[in-house]
């Protein structure tokens, strides 16, 4: 009777068990993904119904000010969530903001930045329309003030704002003034001093009423601004085409291409310097990523298809010494079309690209995600940039859906820490969306093994 009753315990405890991990991948299925031990999780409620959260021109989904890691997301009622926490902690003060956005245009993504006196900067909601910004009401606080303008002119078209701080805590804005494929870049600087903006470039790279750039931008590490675009002839992205290159050593004043020529402004179809020539129709993407040293060596990463191949890969444009070349880097097998208008629902998501000193090689990590892998968060590494040795593997053991990566670029700079914004979401072609329901947002943190080289 006693081995009856134990062997029934047994029993019920596998049982208990059993059920446990079911209801956990459930749980999984339903949020998107497990905890895993390099994940830390701010909430359950971030808004999955389209790709908003997740989209790669996001300048920034993650930022570090001293110890305090910053970021931000649209709620499952579309309010703006500001959130942070201390470096090393899993436990994030989460603040519901007053703000409420239309996140069912991906378009209208949120891009944070703290100044370098500590004060969280705001904006969300762009997509042709009136600037929406806020500023904290007191240093690294969550709380955000009232709306208000930044210089009031040219402001009621706004698209793609980004921010990027330079070395004295100093921040630049980025943004298109104007429509896809009529659309000028604008440029402007928030004195921490001061506490004011002030216009740095007005239509930077003018489109002449035909076209308007994409494009990518980092500062170096002596606070050197590079920039690179794809130009589009309309809203089709189809008509994505070539690759340009500029950059700026006085705060964006002045601009030269690679060689030292200084640019007459603005910029324009004419008198570009181009990286590479790719013919529209190729799937070339637009607004990808890049990073650049003060030496002059610029890496930049995005993905179209070669002339004589139906599968679009992924490529690393570079300017080392002289010339510029690309790195076909080839791993990928499945063909797709690139076409249309809107947000597209893309079986690779753009890339994001790091680098680091692997003695006097020139490391690098390529971050992306493929349906080939199952929509994983993946990531293809090689010791050194120029070869074609990658080494591809996944982050996660679920799929994000339709995410792209985004990163915290100033833990990166400073630590070499990668933390990636990540979330499960699904993206409806054509600027649809769906019913997911509310999905996790969560920081994904890596760290280069030298050893696995």
């Amino acid at each position: 009777m006693k081995v009856n009753n134990a062997l029934v315990c047994i029993l019920k405890s596998k049982l208990i068990f059993t059920i446990l991990t079911f209801l956990s991948l459930c749980l999984s299925y339903l949020t998107g993904f497990s905890q895993d031990k390099n994940l830390s999780t701010v909430a359950n409620n971030g808004w999955a119904n389209n790709s908003v959260n997740t989209v790669i021109f996001r300048k920034n989904s993650l930022v570090t000010f001293q110890k305090t890691q910053y970021t931000a997301y649209y709620n499952e009622d579309q309010f703006v969530v500001l959130a942070k926490r201390k470096l090393g902690s899993d436990n994030w003060e989460v603040k519901v903001s007053q703000y409420k956005g239309d996140a069912s245009d991906a378009h209208k993504s949120i891009s944070i930045a703290i100044d370098g006196k500590g004060f969280l900067h705001l904006v969300w909601g762009q997509h042709n329309n009136n600037l929406n910004y806020a500023k904290g009401l007191v240093a690294g606080s969550l709380s955000v003030g009232e709306k208000t303008a930044m210089l009031s002119a040219k402001e009621n078209k706004v698209s793609y704002p980004e921010f990027y701080k330079l070395a004295n805590g100093d921040l630049l804005f980025f943004y298109r003034d104007g429509g896809s494929g009529n659309g000028n870049l604008m440029i402007n600087r928030f004195d921490i001093k001061s506490q004011k903006w002030i216009r740095v470039q007005d239509g930077l790279i003018d489109g002449e009423g035909k076209r308007n750039a994409y494009w990518q931008t980092v500062v170096d590490e002596k606070g050197g601004i590079h920039i690179s675009w794809v130009w589009r002839e309309s809203p089709n992205v189809a008509s994505n085409h070539d690759l340009c290159y500029a950059k700026s050593k006085d705060g964006g004043k002045t601009w030269q291409k690679s060689t030292g020529e200084k640019y007459r402004l603005p910029i324009n179809a004419k008198n570009a310097e181009y990286a590479m020539q790719i013919p529209q129709n190729s799937e070339l993407i637009n607004q990808t990523s890049m990073f650049a040293k003060s030496t002059g060596e610029i890496f930049i990463a995005s993905y179209w298809r070669d002339q004589d191949s139906e599968v679009p890969q992924y490529h690393i444009v570079y300017k080392n010494e002289s010339q510029w070349s690309v790195n076909n880097l080839s791993f990928r097998k499945t063909p797709f079309s690139l076409s249309g208008v809107g947000t597209k629902r893309i079986p690779i998501s753009r890339p994001q690209i790091v680098a680091w000193n692997q003695g006097k090689l020139q490391a690098a990590a390529l971050i992306f995600r493929d349906e080939e892998r199952g929509n994983k968060v993946s990531i293809a590494l090689s010791k050194n940039i120029l070869n074609k040795d990658w080494k591809v593997s996944d982050l996660t053991t679920e799929s994000v859906g339709d995410w792209e990566p985004t990163y915290d670029t100033e833990r990166w700079n400073k630590n070499k820490i990668l933390n990636l914004f990540v979330q499960k979401v699904i993206q409806v072609d054509g600027e649809g969306k769906t019913n997911a329901g509310p999905s996790l947002i969560q920081v994904l943190e890596w760290k280069p093994d030298l050893k696995s080289f």
